[in-house]
């Protein structure tokens, strides 16, 4: 059976986490989690890295940050995971949902500023599969309402627009290291600081209110709890096995970029017969092969289209359920304007297999089941 997904290993996690056992300092903020923070604010050129327990708390502090009122509302596609959601709800907003464009599958920039009202706070773009969103325009947009960006790029970790890394555009970026992504720490995330004058406060937030940052930096005599906050700092044990992998990002990277290329080279003569479509990358996009997935004619096609590579032994998968037509969509949400292509595209992807040590020999085994089963 080829899997749809393998959590990335590279062979140095259990050395790392014995290490961080040895030097007896297990919990939040030991000397992984520093290395690979500092690792992540060399390589993406932002002012501040934290390792945090989830994407989704990642995404938790960026909404705390951006101090939502009850009654503010939050715009971002409809085409993503609860979390995405979630952080806003918590923190007190009403969701506004827009459209999708059906190449990239990414919230329609030119969908957005009809979503804005006087409530609106926070515009929310999710690099979907690992490309980047129209950020140009979306930053345009938001400079011109006086409204705050928090990219999620939970998918998008070694992705750019424009040469900048996903994630440092806007005001904040969530990364996730969750099992599923490119890189893992089993459960994990990290939020990224772009805006230096917010760093204090997530340094408090991330340390359960407290001034504990500046005091083990000599700035205060004594650490108290000063604010509001919460526990989101990530096991050092943890961090020792995400630290593996950032020591090897360019090699999980490349690994992952030559099974999406010789999917992609496969699959064009299909594509240009009409048989399905294949993903977009737009100019100026450089993405991390996150994932590939493919577009069937409709969903009874996408049904037997999973059916099939199943007979094969081979895992394929289905994505996310729009969250404007979900219970809690209806409920924390609206839809703004027509959709034209969220439920529609989200119906007919489909995602193939790809993950870090994928073999050429079952990549192989992938094409030949999908050539198959549109012969």
């Amino acid at each position: 059976m080829i899997l749809f997904n393998v959590p990335p290993f590279i062979g140095k996690e259990f050395d790392y986490m014995k290490e961080a056992v040895e030097n007896q300092k297990i919990c939040g903020d030991g000397p992984f989690t520093k290395k690979c923070d500092t690792w992540m604010e060399e390589r993406f050129h932002t002012a501040k890295a934290m390792l945090t327990t989830s994407g989704s708390t990642a995404l938790d502090m960026a909404a705390l940050l951006c101090d939502i009122k009850p009654g503010d509302e939050v715009i971002l596609p409809s085409y993503t995971f609860s979390s995405t959601a979630n952080s806003f709800v918590l923190a007190g907003a009403t969701l506004v949902f827009v459209d999708i464009r059906p190449d990239t599958m990414n919230i329609d920039e030119n969908k957005i500023e009809a979503a804005i009202t006087d409530k609106t706070r926070v515009i929310v773009p999710v690099h979907y599969a690992g490309v980047a969103c129209e950020m140009d325009t979306i930053m345009e947009i938001a400079h011109k309402h006086h409204l705050l960006v928090v990219e999620d790029a939970a998918q998008a970790v070694m992705s750019t627009y424009k040469g900048k890394a996903c994630g440092t555009i806007g005001d904040f970026g969530c990364f996730s290291f969750h099992e599923t992504k490119n890189y893992s720490m089993g459960e994990g995330g990290a939020i990224l600081i772009n805006n230096e004058k917010y760093i204090e406060r997530a340094e408090i937030l991330r340390e359960k209110g407290t001034n504990r940052s500046r005091f083990f930096r000599g700035q205060v005599d004594k650490y108290t709890w000063v604010d509001f906050g919460d526990s989101y700092l990530q096991s050092d044990l943890n961090a020792a096995y995400l630290w593996a992998q950032l020591e090897n990002a360019d090699e999980i990277n490349e690994n992952r970029l030559a099974t999406w290329n010789a999917y992609d080279e496969a699959f064009r003569s299909l594509e240009a017969e009409g048989k399905f479509e294949l993903p977009v990358v737009p100019d100026g996009c450089v993405h991390n092969a996150h994932m590939y997935y493919i577009k069937c004619k409709d969903l009874k096609e996408r049904t037997d289209f999973i059916s099939f590579m199943k007979s094969k032994d081979v895992l394929t998968v289905f994505h996310y359920v729009p969250l404007h037509s979900a219970p809690a969509g209806l409920k924390f949400g609206r839809f703004d304007g027509t959709d034209e292509h969220t439920t529609a595209e989200s119906e007919r992807l489909v995602r193939l297999p790809m993950y870090y040590g994928l073999t050429e020999e079952d990549r192989e085994c992938v094409i030949r089941a999908v050539c198959e089963f549109y012969d």
